[in-house]
């Protein structure tokens, strides 16, 4: 007998659970009212039926707790066309009852969304605020839906963080939390967790992330994840990681769209999340779905942010742009070519295509792109086809706007025509001028460290390609390099090469290691030769290209100095055994220097396995830049 009371407890319970509605708090102990009435029934009368037993109570309850049916003046809301039509319901004898003062609000929002001028009046109206009290009466009685727009709504229509109503609607929302649907959460995080960061609603944004974390297993669609992804990911670590968990679950179903802006929010945050992102660009590479121009280019700047690289992708994205470059807009192909630079990707035909869009519409270009599409040349050691064209065009618009850029972007802009050999004298006068280069002098943040070492490569193309240059030039003492900067971890080359070179050496005096030159280059090495081969003591002769210059005692004049240069994986152009264009202007600037230059690329090291094998590498080497200048 107790068996079966207990049974009939349990199905009448869930009855009960599946039958009450998400919202009004009423409703529920209205319910439980009539479950204990019908447990007693059941208990007092054991041979009764449970079906025959339950049925009435039920069926009269389910009467008056679900969702109320849709009234006339649900009607007058959903068709209104202006706050007056809205607000006139409170005067005209509709009675707005439950979520109905809730719904108004919302419609309100939705058609001031674009007028700030006439939110700030809707607020001040006084029907305005006693619709809001009317709000804040019932507020116990809107149901879950309308309840998480009602408070998006509230911000939205910028009501003040102390308004009473505002807290009291996101006090309900803290209230019922864990009894939100999922969905009601998400909405949550996707529409109002940047304004609760804002307006200092710091309790409930935590609790909201709290509940995000704990149910994040319960997302379903591609939609929802982004949309967290995109509004709440930035906001948790934790739940960052379990939304990036949940994408490799769900990126088979993802479309291009949502694949872009994965992609972009993990650009935004620079998350490099590296099984992400080869799951993304798997995906990319194997499904021929087509991609529009918008998420091409989105693409293209998410993986040069990141900095990761994936050859097919790659290829892929050139291929698919390359079309759409006459569509495109000057800002559209500065932003794609800047992008490209990032990743070190070089196509020749889409940075053609690049540079024909510039010439085709040369009077319109702004200058911030021209300069964009310059930079991003000179980083990839680009020439165009067209070179005598598009740098004349470059030269032209320098002339009348050079001084009126940002002087940073002056030293970037002229650093870029000195790597693509394009310099004039004209502009090295405009930016080694002591107007404009002192400010960067004492500067030692990363950005003005970096702008100064442009401008010792500025000043070394103007005295080593330039010898009818006559000034100004920096000053001397703005070459010398100081204490030496904190060294960057040493890569595994660098540091085997300069072991095998100290064992050549034999002596510590016949070469110099991390040699820094007024030029603004680091040697990995230098060494003197005489004319039979041999390693002459570097610290007896001159050293014109150290600041100050060193030594008093001038070589011999059949002495060689070579200069050895490391070229690391990152040295060169994706895919390729092209030198990027800041390593190409050192190697120039070293051979005008009266160095013999001694390369030292990785592809070549790597494929030496012992010791004598390195040794004899470097030994030939060095025979073969000195055979070289010879021949000349």
């Amino acid at each position: 007998m107790a068996a079966r009371l207990v049974k009939r407890c349990a199905c009448l319970l869930r009855e009960a659970a599946h039958l009450a509605p998400a919202g009004p708090p009423a409703g529920r102990l209205s319910l439980a009212r009539v479950a204990r009435k019908t447990l007693t029934s059941s208990a007092t009368s054991p041979s009764s039926h449970f079906p025959a037993s339950s049925s009435q109570p039920l069926e009269k309850e389910q009467a008056i707790t679900p969702y109320p049916e849709r009234q006339r003046v649900d009607e007058l809301i959903r068709k209104a066309t202006g706050p007056e039509e809205l607000l006139e319901l409170l005067a005209g004898g509709h009675g707005l009852q439950q979520d109905q003062a809730a719904l108004v609000v919302i419609r309100l929002s939705r058609l001031l969304s674009e007028k700030p001028e006439d939110k700030a009046l809707l607020v001040q109206d006084a029907r305005f605020q006693q619709l809001l009290q009317l709000v804040n009466s019932q507020i116990t009685a809107v149901w879950h839906g309308t309840l998480v727009k009602l408070l998006r709504s509230l911000y939205t229509l910028a009501l003040p963080a102390t308004s009473k109503e505002l807290l009291s609607v996101e006090q309900e929302v803290r209230w019922r939390m864990r009894r939100l649907k999922f969905k009601h959460l998400a909405f949550l995080a996707e529409s109002s967790a940047a304004y609760m960061q804002e307006r200092g609603s710091r309790e409930l944004l935590a609790e909201l992330l709290l509940n995000l974390e704990r149910r994040w297993v319960e997302v379903e669609d591609g939609r929802t994840l982004v949309a967290l992804l995109t509004k709440a990911g930035s906001l948790s670590e934790s739940l960052m990681n379990h939304l990036e968990d949940k994408c490799l679950d769900l990126v088979e179903q993802f479309r291009p769209e949502e694949l872009q802006r994965v992609l972009v929010a993990l650009a935004a945050q620079n998350r490099r999340s590296l099984p992400l992102l080869r799951a993304i660009s798997y995906h990319l590479v194997q499904k021929p779905f087509p991609l529009t121009k918008g998420v091409l280019l989105d693409l293209a700047y998410a993986y040069g942010k990141l900095g990761f690289h994936q050859t097919q992708v790659f290829q892929r994205l050139a291929a698919d742009l390359l079309p759409h470059v006459p569509s495109l807009t000057s800002g559209e192909v500065a932003r794609c070519a800047k992008s490209f630079a990032f990743l070190k990707w070089l196509n020749l035909p889409l940075f053609e295509a690049f540079a024909q869009h510039v010439l085709s519409r040369a009077q319109s270009i702004a200058m911030s792109d021209l300069c964009n599409v310059l930079l991003a040349f000179a980083r990839l050691n680009f020439r165009p086809e067209q070179e005598e064209a598009f740098f004349n065009l470059v030269h032209e618009k320098l002339g009348s706007q050079l001084p009126d850029l940002d002087p940073a972007l002056q030293v970037d802009v002229l650093w870029a025509l000195c790597v693509l050999q394009q310099a004039r004298a004209s502009e090295l006068q405009a930016v080694l001028r002591p107007e404009l280069h002192t400010q960067f002098l004492g500067d030692r943040s990363p950005r003005g460290q970096s702008t100064f070492q442009k401008l010792l490569h500025i000043n070394a193309t103007a005295r080593l390609e330039h010898p009818e240059y006559t000034g100004p030039l920096l000053p001397a003492s703005a070459l010398d390099p100081g204490p030496p900067a904190p060294e960057r971890k040493v890569t595994p080359l660098q540091k085997e090469l300069q072991e095998t070179l100290k064992g050549l050496l034999g002596a510590a005096d016949r070469g110099r290691f991390s040699v820094a030159t007024q030029y603004g280059w680091v040697l990995d090495a230098e060494v003197l030769l005489d004319a039979e081969g041999q390693f002459l003591p570097l610290r007896d002769f001159v050293a014109p290209h150290l600041s100050p210059p060193s030594g008093g005692q001038l070589p011999p004049p059949t002495a060689k100095r070579l200069a050895f240069l490391r070229w690391e994986f990152s040295s060169f152009t994706g895919r390729s055994k092209d030198l990027l264009g800041r390593f190409a202007l050192a190697r120039r600037h070293m051979l005008a220097a009266g160095f013999l230059v001694v390369d030292v690329p990785y592809y070549e090291w790597l494929e030496l396995r012992s010791e004598w094998q390195k040794a004899a590498y470097l030994k030939d080497k060095m025979r073969k830049s000195v055979a070289e200048e010879l021949a000349k």
